[in-house]
């Protein structure tokens, strides 16, 4: 690949017409921000005119300080009975006072005669008036040349002169897009390719959705057919099944096609803002993602963990540093002696294969994981466990027992309220703790029996409680998995419990928590040893 590529990301229109996002004004304003940071050339922020967020957005986005990318509104080509300048659409794009206008139009004669009802040769002419009208307000103008794979199937002459149309009137690039999200890599190649012969001078550009789970393969052949202008999304949000993910599209065009881009791009931070797209769009991140995910550089079979040890690409296609992640050894039945040995290394802990204790905590992790527990996730648990197998665990306090009431008051909220008995250093603390269900009566009596002797809990706050039902078949009493986050100010840990007792469960994790944040604060004087 010679030529630069331009990278244009439509989150701000395309994300909120994913299923389950909803970006308020404040949110597009902070990923526009989040999106330039990675240095995206252009970012599309969305329809003036079409709604008033989109309207309030383009207004407080002239108070943005964007380094690296323009932006863009997005609209359609002129009505049929209506002059280019007369039009409410594109006037209201030219009032958005953005430098670069994106418009699309019609290429398959399908639509231009059952959608638009009106003749091939007048949805010709909306695409000539329009973008000439557009060209002579801004800037820069591309072109959207709607569903125009499947207008080339159907009628390839057409789908030609309908980009002939804009680009006679100016148009900047001319974007081809797979809208229906159904074609094939092949197909798209060689439609590339043909559109590049007949529009040798012209700047050309790809948009592709993923219906077909196509869209980076479909946009990666584009670019090898002489595409220079990617657009796509971060996390590959948009309407049904997405847009092309630029968060793994990216990677492969600066790391496998060693490709250039008109202006740098910054590689490392691609994993950090793939998470903060996520955070502000109130979905969880996708552990598989493709270079960013939390799974993507994670090893569980220990031939694979044995091998990566001593060299990592013999199970790794790229430092996962290049793109601001991180290799992720996991514990589990089906590792072994080097993710014991692994994890104890970076814990400073040492240890070698022919320690007896490593064999022993292999042997109890695959002993305990056939029980139901599960150590991906419980980093602070196994690492508990571990040390408690070298002797190098301390005894903060010591459970006397504890009582859980559950009690539905004159028709009113449900209260929980727990009672606990705890001895620190043979002192007896007895303390009560309500909260809005069991865990939490529970966790505000245990911190409240604990604080007083160790006073860093105050900042431990619990950010994620997840419960899976091990065996559904045994209904209500089926054993249950319980996985608590927790958070200090510096760091984040899991922890695990198993029970047919949830309360049980959720009372293992939960002092596991505490104990870990204790034993990493913890000097190593005072209390005993298990």
């Amino acid at each position: 690949m010679t030529e630069k590529l331009v990278l244009y990301d439509a989150l701000l229109r395309e994300g909120p017409q994913t299923q389950g996002i909803n970006m308020s004004v404040k949110d597009k304003l902070r990923l526009a921000e989040v999106l330039d940071s990675l240095g995206l050339h252009y970012i599309e922020g969305g329809w003036p005119g079409a709604n008033p967020k989109d309207d309030l957005f383009f207004k407080e986005a002239k108070k943005l300080k964007l380094k690296n990318a323009k932006l863009s509104v997005f609209g359609m080509t002129r009505r049929a009975k209506l002059k280019a300048a007369q039009d409410p659409v594109l006037v209201n794009l030219v009032k958005a006072g953005v430098p670069t206008v994106t418009i699309f139009g019609k290429s398959w004669d399908f639509h231009v005669e059952y959608a638009l009802k009106i003749s091939l040769q007048q949805n010709l002419d909306l695409i000539y008036d329009s973008v000439k009208y557009l060209k002579s307000k801004v800037g820069e103008m591309f072109y959207d040349a709607e569903h125009f794979f499947d207008g080339y199937k159907a009628n390839p002459e057409y789908a030609l002169k309908c980009l002939e149309a804009a680009f006679q009137a100016g148009a900047d690039c001319l974007v081809l897009c797979d809208t229906n999200g159904g074609s094939l890599p092949e197909d798209v190649e060689a439609v590339v390719t043909r559109v590049r012969q007949r529009f040798p001078e012209a700047n050309l550009g790809i948009h592709c959705h993923n219906d077909g789970d196509l869209a980076v393969a479909n946009s990666l052949v584009a670019v090898g057919a002489g595409v220079t202008q990617i657009q796509g999304c971060i996390n590959g949000y948009g309407e049904r099944c997405g847009n092309t993910n630029l968060t793994s599209m990216i990677p492969n065009l600066a790391l496998k096609y060693k490709a250039s881009f008109i202006k740098p791009i910054h590689l490392e931070k691609l994993t950090e803002v793939s998470r903060v797209v996520d955070e502000v769009c109130n979905l969880h991140p996708k552990d598989n993602a493709s270079y960013v995910g939390k799974s993507a550089f994670a090893h569980k079979a220990g031939v694979h963990i044995a091998a990566v040890s001593k060299a990592a690409k013999t199970y790794e296609h790229i430092d996962p540093q290049l793109v601001g992640n991180h290799r992720n050894i996991l514990m589990s039945d089906q590792a072994g002696l080097a993710v014991v040995l692994h994890k104890a290394g970076k814990k400073n802990i040492k240890l070698n294969k022919d320690h007896s204790e490593a064999r022993a905590v292999v042997e109890t992790v695959k002993k305990m994981e056939s029980e139901g527990y599960q150590f991906e996730g419980a980093e602070a648990s196994f690492e508990l466990l571990l040390k408690k197998a070298l002797g190098q665990h301390r005894d903060f306090f010591d459970l006397v027992g504890f009582r859980v009431i559950v009690e539905n008051r004159n028709d009113g909220p449900i209260i929980s309220e727990a009672t606990i008995k705890v001895k620190v250093n043979g002192v007896l603390e007895n303390t009560v703790g309500e909260g809005e269900g069991p865990i939490n009566a529970l966790d505000q009596a245990l911190r409240k029996a604990l604080t007083k002797f160790y006073p860093s809990l105050k900042d431990v706050r619990l950010t994620d409680f997840k419960v899976r039902v091990l065996d559904a078949k045994e209904g209500t009493a089926a054993k249950v998995r319980v996985l608590i986050e927790s958070q200090d100010a510096k760091d984040s840990w899991g922890t695990v419990g198993v029970s047919e007792n949830i309360i049980e469960a959720s009372w293992e994790a939960l002092v596991d928590a505490i104990d870990y944040k204790l034993l990493k604060d913890s000097s190593t004087k005072g209390g005993k040893k298990k």
